[in-house]
């Protein structure tokens, strides 16, 4: 049962996120980028990471994604035209698609022998979110803060850039 919900919740994610990319609509976009972070939310459920599943759906399915419906709405994207889909889209992305396969089979064959332990038992304070939170605020605090201070700069960027073009 639970390879059972594994295949459901990874063919959502691939398939939405597959039409995040074809959709020409980019508001339909948006709403298949949010299933795609819903259907992740659930694997990591499944992966015994309820606090990643949270924040997941609390911080990327709810306060990011609002942003980027902002941004689309904002921007009026809906009246640019685009071509359709034609065969040269179609075989490169079975290509590319093939290529990624090619490359997960041959990183797990090769990273990851059968007797390195890898897919050992975990400890029991593993994921938790005390143990999450010293990981964050003591071991990557720099790397922590560095991001803050990324986000922060492309905010004032994109209100910047959002002035110029209200004046």
């Amino acid at each position: 049962m639970e390879t059972f919900f594994f295949i459901l919740f990874a063919v959502v994610a691939i398939f939405s996120g597959l039409m995040v990319i074809l959709k020409k609509n980019p508001i339909a976009s948006v709403m298949f980028l949010i299933l795609a972070l819903f259907a992740t939310a659930a694997l990591y459920v499944m992966l015994m990471a309820p606090f990643m599943a949270a924040i997941q759906i609390i911080v990327y399915a709810g306060a990011i994604m609002v942003l980027f419906l902002f941004v689309v709405m904002l921007l009026n994207l809906s009246k640019i035209q685009e071509g359709g889909v034609s065969a040269l889209k179609i075989i490169g992305a079975l290509v590319a698609g093939g290529i990624m396969v090619a490359i997960a089979v041959v990183v797990r064959s090769i990273a990851i022998p059968a007797d390195s332990g890898f897919l050992r038992e975990l400890p029991a304070e593993y994921g938790t979110v005390e143990s999450i939170g010293r990981s964050m605020f003591i071991t990557y605090l720099l790397p922590f803060e560095i991001a803050s201070f990324l986000l922060l700069a492309a905010i004032i960027g994109a209100v910047v850039l959002a002035k110029k073009k209200l004046e």
